[in-house]
């Protein structure tokens, strides 16, 4: 008997069965076609992501090599190869993916600054810092090297408070010396050296930065 049961009981799955698959039948088909369509186009864009980013490093490559311009020869001929530089870690960052897009911009930047293309250093410090796809590492160093720059005619209470985000992270000894220096410029000498003697200080600030600061104690007699 127990036998009879249990095949009645298979047979009773099985038309359940057909019945549910004549039912939904289409809508499991979509679903695995979906499902194929999804693993594909992932599949598809990690191909994608992958070449853009070999292609991103080939033209980044061949942007530094360019940059390599000899100390020697003439000075024009020598900022005419920079500035070509800069235009091409520019069109690198204008197309690439974003670890080499900041990678070159801030590249480009540092070419335009060393040619004294100030104003166009300062905009592209500043967009790389403004690029919320990138790594927050790189943006905050865009930040600091836009902040540095920006201290010979920028407004030194706005170079502090864009800073101010800096004190607790990876650039925070860094951040703090640009911001003394800005005290500095806007006349708060004792702001200055509040900040300049924690730094001269503070064991976990790099060496150079230490030291810059005891030197900048001295001359503000201590």
């Amino acid at each position: 008997m127990a036998d009879i049961f249990d095949e009645v009981e298979e047979d009773l799955r099985a038309e359940r069965a057909r019945r549910l698959l004549s039912r939904y039948g289409g809508v499991l088909i979509g679903l695995a076609v979906l499902v194929i369509l999804g693993v594909a186009g992932l599949q598809g864009w990690r191909w994608w992501e992958a070449r853009e980013s070999a292609a991103a490093a080939e033209r980044y490559l061949a942007a530094a090599h360019a940059a390599e311009v000899p100390a020697g020869g003439e000075a024009a001929n020598r900022v005419a190869a920079l500035k070509s530089a800069a235009e091409r870690f520019a069109a690198v960052a204008a197309e690439a993916p974003g670890g080499y897009r900041t990678l070159a911009r801030l590249r480009a930047a540092a070419l335009e600054a060393e040619v004294g293309e100030r104003d166009a250093a300062l905009a592209t410090w500043d967009q790389a810092s403004r690029d919320t796809a990138s790594d927050p590492l790189y943006r905050d160093l865009a930040t600091l090297m836009w902040a540095l720059h920006a201290l010979d005619s920028g407004d030194p209470a706005a170079i502090e408070a864009r800073l101010a985000p800096l004190a607790d992270g990876p650039w925070r000894a860094s951040a703090e010396e640009i911001r003394a220096l800005a005290a500095l410029k806007r006349g708060e000498t004792e702001a200055a050296r509040q900040r300049l003697t924690a730094l001269a200080g503070d064991s976990q600030a790099p060496q150079g930065v230490r030291e810059r600061a005891t030197r900048l104690l001295a001359g503000l007699g201590g």
